[in-house]
């Protein structure tokens, strides 16, 4: 794979550069009191309109979007993300590229991507019923699950990788978009929010690494990263095409892990209608058929 579409590790500039210059990009300057005009070389705002909406100067705001953050004060950030017109989570992001720059750690102070949980937070998973229940961490790896959890991912395991890993999973197997029935919206999710991650990290090597393999690998997932779009993991509600027993109606709720940073709790439960829980039902039973080792996490047996 050629170097200009390798993730840059350590090129947190290039990051902020292709953030700003996306995210001006995208808005009509006739929406903003700009005349659109026929000289405009590019889309969206010029450099000069963005610094004349945040209060600052043209030269100061050309520092800043060419990827140079260092003592950028927060009230600059907030005016230019009001400029910019960014929502909660693009805002989030640009305060995580600022933390880099100044302190050269993400904001939120968290470790590198977690492989393993603690012994508690499996019993839990274990204690959970009527909800496949999994841990993920930031790079998308499902690293502890509860019976249903691995048995309502198991496409997933049909992959040689260890650990298992959802975005992999969505951009490098034929099957996903069987089993994600709403795969084009999976696929710009997982992209955002790995976008999100890395700019916040810019100097992780685990989450690089999944990253080139993606780039190098999917076309799909190349397009959606270098949108430069961002968002958190959030809830929702999925049709899951499962290979075993069929479609399967869920929602899904995430949650933060507060004592473990890094890590977060997923759950699917299925929707209140009957025919949702009788595929449920059928999820539960063909679970209990299976054996251990068709549920292999890590290099580890699932011993739940």
């Amino acid at each position: 794979m050629s170097d200009d579409v390798r993730f840059p590790v350590m090129d947190h500039r290039a990051e902020v550069r292709a953030f700003l210059k996306a995210r001006r990009a995208r808005i009509a300057p006739e929406t903003v009191g700009f005349s659109s005009g026929d000289k405009r070389r590019v889309p969206g705002l010029r450099r000069e309109e963005v610094a004349l909406l945040a209060g600052v100067s043209v030269d100061y705001y050309i520092r800043i979007e060419r990827g140079d953050l260092r003592g950028v004060s927060d009230e600059v950030l907030m005016a230019i993300a009001r400029a910019l017109q960014l929502n909660e989570e693009e805002v989030e992001h640009l305060f995580d590229l600022a933390a880099v720059a100044r302190h050269g750690w993400r904001r939120t102070r968290g470790p590198r991507p977690v492989e393993t949980v603690r012994p508690g937070i499996q019993r839990v998973l274990d204690a959970m019923t009527g909800a496949a229940a999994w841990v993920s961490n930031d790079r998308m790896d499902l690293l502890a699950a509860n019976l249903l959890g691995c048995a309502i991912h198991v496409p997933l395991f049909d992959m040689p990788r260890r650990p298992v890993n959802n975005a992999r999973f969505v951009f490098l197997d034929d099957y996903a978009p069987e089993y994600y029935t709403n795969w084009d919206e999976m696929a710009d999710g997982f992209a955002a929010m790995l976008r999100g991650m890395a700019g916040g990290d810019p100097g992780n090597p685990a989450l690089a690494e999944l990253v080139d393999e993606l780039l190098a690998g999917s076309p799909e997932f190349r397009s959606r990263w270098e949108a430069h779009e961002v968002m958190r993991f959030r809830g929702d509600r999925r049709l899951l095409g499962h290979p075993e027993v069929g479609p399967l109606e869920v929602g899904m709720e995430v949650f933060d892990m507060p004592g473990d940073p890094g890590l977060a709790m997923l759950a699917y439960y299925p929707e209140d209608t009957s025919r949702a829980r009788a595929q449920w039902a059928r999820l539960e039973e063909w679970a209990a058929t299976q054996p251990p080792e068709r549920f292999r996490i890590h290099a580890e047996l699932y011993a739940g």
